[in-house]
């Protein structure tokens, strides 16, 4: 969910790599994110997701956010309402996303078994 007030930084012009595959997307998002350490206390941090066509597949607002820059190669003026609308909802997806905690101690294995 997107609060009021929260700063969200698009980044069009070379964003960075999905780190889910490594593939490259057409934006990126840094949005403001916290989470609960062990003493009970809120730690406030930022997260970024990139916009990625393979690892976002199948996500109906990432693929509409896809889908527009398919059509516009350029952000006209014209488009802002639209576009604002679009990555306005596939920034809420993406920061719902959470980390899959099975997969991530499975990955931690892996490594320290020198099997990655």
């Amino acid at each position: 969910m997107i609060e009021e007030g929260d700063e969200i930084v698009l980044q069009l012009a070379d964003p960075p790599n999905c780190p889910r595959c490594g593939g490259s997307g057409p934006v990126s998002a840094q949005f403001p994110y916290s989470w609960t350490n062990a003493s009970g206390e809120a730690v406030p941090g930022i997260r970024e997701a990139t916009l990625c066509p393979v690892c976002d597949r199948d996500e109906p607002a990432a693929d509409r956010l896809l889908a527009f820059f398919a059509v516009h190669k350029t952000l006209e003026p014209s488009e802002l309402g639209t576009f604002h609308n679009l990555s306005t909802a596939w920034v809420a997806i993406a920061r719902a996303r959470k980390v899959n905690q099975q997969q991530l101690a499975d990955e931690y294995e892996r490594s320290r078994n020198g099997e990655l």
